[in-house]
């Protein structure tokens, strides 16, 4: 769908399963990207990877973006493979069920363009769903990240391609992978996260599956216990 020449946005969207919503998720990025300011710069480019659906999600993906990647199941490995296959200046790594706002790339481009020295960002989030909590905890996730310069995949993370590649990517290792990646990040010079405060929407389905309380409290034991040392492969267990 994009021209020749390189784009200055991928969109990195992992996908397993998800044929329910994925053509809602890619008709509305399309919609995105095609309200972008143009001007006379390369446009964005829309990459899906699937770890191995069983339904029709690369059916349906496949005429909806630039390219659909393959890769072994896993966040990180599927957001590495898309990487490695992407264009882009800048990379945005984005969840299928998290929903960006409206001008989301004038916004990343200005936020960038205005900040030459930064690395990557993220934006603030909201969580869409039933329960009155979800408010609170968005705000939580805010604030944790604006103070701790970590952000998480559910915040829509964005980072120039060489910065990325400069820290080795997202680490093989099935969960936390975002908090990592964050990590690595944080430590380049000036590499405290951009926040974009205009809120991407992401689904309330994993708290509202799990029970609000109980998810809020497995996430913070399982963070804490990364901050102690535990192994990710520990973790993804103890999540499972």
């Amino acid at each position: 769908m994009t021209g020749l020449s390189p784009p200055w946005l991928s969109v990195v969207v992992p996908v397993l399963d998800e044929q329910a919503g994925i053509a809602a998720t890619l008709d509305a990025l399309n919609a995105l990207r095609r309200s972008a300011p143009v001007d006379d710069r390369p446009g964005i480019e829309l990459i899906v990877v699937d770890g191995g659906s069983r339904d029709a999600t690369v059916a349906i993906a496949r005429d909806r973006v630039d390219r659909v990647v393959t890769a072994p199941r896993g966040r990180g490995r599927q957001l590495n493979a898309g990487a490695a296959q992407a264009r882009g200046d800048l990379l945005l790594f984005l969840h299928a069920d998290t929903a960006l706002p409206a001008e989301a790339f004038t916004l990343i481009e200005r936020a960038m363009t205005a900040n030459p020295a930064a690395h990557w960002g993220r934006f603030d989030v909201r969580i869409k769903g039933r329960s009155p909590m979800f408010p609170i905890i968005g705000g939580l996730m805010n604030l944790r990240s604006a103070w701790t310069g970590i952000a998480t995949g559910d915040q829509a993370m964005f980072v120039r391609h060489t910065s990325f590649k400069a820290v080795g990517g997202f680490p093989d290792q099935p969960l936390m992978e975002d908090i990592e990646l964050s990590i690595r990040l944080r430590r380049l010079p000036g590499g405290h996260p951009l926040r974009i405060r205009q809120p991407v929407t992401t689904s309330g389905r994993r708290w509202e599956t799990r029970g609000v309380w109980s998810t809020i409290w497995l996430m913070w034991r399982l963070r804490w216990r990364y901050w102690r040392g535990a192994s990710a492969d520990e973790l993804a267990d103890a999540y499972r």
